[in-house]
């Protein structure tokens, strides 16, 4: 099983943050964080230098092909914020029409400005996002440091 493992060092999510550029993207990198670490009570970490999880699963698929990845993060990049439920969004309309606005892919959820979309709304995504997951593989949080 190949596993795509986290930076271990817990001052890499801070200097990640402290590091985005662009002032309102870094406000809402910042307000990401405390609404997921809120929501999923794990501490952030920094996946593959520009994302920051919470949580992990392990998976195999039938091919024998597996890895652990990141159960739900963000990731704040130069024209959207990146956000990542897994496996997807396929059975999540109901909420998604009530988020406010965004573009989406397979598993990534693009969005602007964090002033176009209800941050409770995101939350119960971020919450039912989780729920999904575990049905699938089981989730390890890191429980978040107070």
């Amino acid at each position: 099983m190949v596993k795509t493992v986290p930076d271990p060092d817990p001052q890499a999510v801070q200097r990640f943050l402290s590091a985005i550029p662009h002032p309102g993207r870094q406000a809402d990198a910042v307000a990401l964080d405390r609404l997921f670490q809120t929501v999923t009570g794990a501490s952030p970490q920094l996946w593959g230098g520009s994302i920051l999880g919470y949580g992990h699963y392990d998976y195999t698929y039938a091919t024998g092909t597996g890895g652990r990845w990141l159960a739900t993060g963000f990731s704040p990049r130069k024209a959207h914020q990146v956000i990542y439920i897994m496996p997807g969004y396929a059975n999540f309309e109901p909420i998604l029409d009530r988020l406010g606005k965004w573009k989406k892919g397979k598993s990534c959820l693009y969005v602007t400005r964090l002033s176009v979309i209800d941050p409770e709304v995101l939350a119960e995504l971020i919450r039912a996002g989780l729920r999904d997951l575990e049905m699938q593989w089981p989730i390890s949080m890191t429980p978040r440091v107070t």
